[in-house]
């Protein structure tokens, strides 16, 4: 064949792949956001790091036991608000409780929709059972919406990959 037939069938033969899918894992491509800095009230983040018109609070927090497993002793109960957020579709946020060095101890994804109650008041509260709770010096949110979720590129070549928010903090991360 010669190189100018081959420059004419190249094209055709590409399209023939993308068509077919072949070739739609060689496009595939993963990126993960930068993790937005933890505080006690923040403006809720996309995955591009653009606010998205809703904040998140931390109202107040104390240890205690829960009321339903009392004899597993001092737990974190905390009280949170979100507003201008949507009650049926607004941001997922990382809350974590952590120690004077800003250290995770514990972290748990919060939804926004958990905050309406039946008068809707955009407050809602929730536990962490922390392993050593009188390390607990505060509890902060991570403002990156974690409610955005799509499939990575490992999971699903042919239609994931994409932006997607960063990994929930863990235990140890410093915030």
């Amino acid at each position: 064949m010669t190189p100018a037939r081959l420059l004419a069938v190249a094209p055709l033969v590409l399209a023939l792949l993308a068509v077919s899918g072949c070739s739609s894992t060689w496009g595939c491509s993963d990126t993960t956001a930068k993790r937005g800095k933890a505080a006690v009230r923040v403006r809720v983040e996309d995955i591009y790091g653009q606010h998205l018109g809703a904040s998140a609070e931390i109202v107040d927090w104390r240890l205690e036991p829960h009321p339903q497993r009392p004899s597993d002793g001092d737990q974190v109960h905390f009280h949170f608000r979100f507003y201008d957020a949507d009650e049926f579709n607004g941001p997922a946020l990382d809350v974590c409780a952590v120690d004077k060095k800003r250290v995770a101890l514990l972290c748990e994804t919060v939804y926004s929709a958990e905050a309406f109650g039946p008068n809707g008041d955009p407050t809602g509260d929730s536990w962490l059972a922390v392993e050593h709770p009188a390390q607990v010096a505060g509890v902060l949110f991570i403002p990156n919406d974690q409610h955005y979720q799509t499939r990575t590129c490992a999971q699903d070549g042919k239609d994931g990959g994409g932006p997607h928010p960063p990994e929930p903090a863990t235990l140890g991360d410093q915030l």
